[in-house]
């Protein structure tokens, strides 16, 4: 059950991005990976991240700024974000970007991530659930960003199969 949706809401300016990625591996090892872990993503997921360092705090912890190198359509990015929230017993995580290449285009983008226990049999659902506001009417729905974010799930639940 892989859903895929796009939409923009209240005005031309405000606009939402949700996916759902079902993966194989456990709901809290996802999790782990980008709350207690995320430095090891660009290993998990090379093709998308090429590293995330710590800028201030510690991992998965609220408050911490993480800076992201990452890949999309084919071009280098960076993106500093906050820790905004972080629900282990949910499996839920909340970034919001401060400074980087998003923000030539959009005045506030929120991401939450959460990752559910599939009912019933093995597996998890990733839920990547952005938020934003464009600068302007031009600037363009990021619905880019969903390949992006299938792919890193894709990528980072071959990866957490694989660990030992």
């Amino acid at each position: 059950m892989e859903a895929v949706e796009a939409t923009p809401e209240m005005s031309a300016l405000f606009g939402e991005l949700v996916l759902d990625v079902e993966i194989r591996a456990p709901a809290g090892k996802f999790h782990h990976m980008l709350a207690g872990r995320p430095h090891h993503m660009s290993k998990a997921t090379p093709n998308n991240i090429q590293r995330c360092d710590l800028h201030e705090g510690e991992w998965g912890k609220v408050g911490t700024i993480v800076t992201w190198n990452y890949v999309l359509d084919g071009q280098p990015k960076i993106a500093k974000d906050r820790i905004e929230a972080v629900e282990p017993e949910k499996n839920s995580i909340t970034f919001s970007v401060i400074e980087g290449d998003l923000m030539n285009e959009f005045k506030s983008f929120v991401l939450k991530i959460q990752v559910t226990p599939k009912q019933g049999g093995p597996g998890s659902v990733v839920n990547w659930h952005g938020k934003y506001e464009k600068i302007d009417e031009n600037v363009a729905h990021p619905e880019n960003m969903l390949p992006f974010f299938k792919s890193m799930s894709k990528e980072i639940d071959e990866h957490l199969l694989s660990e030992v």
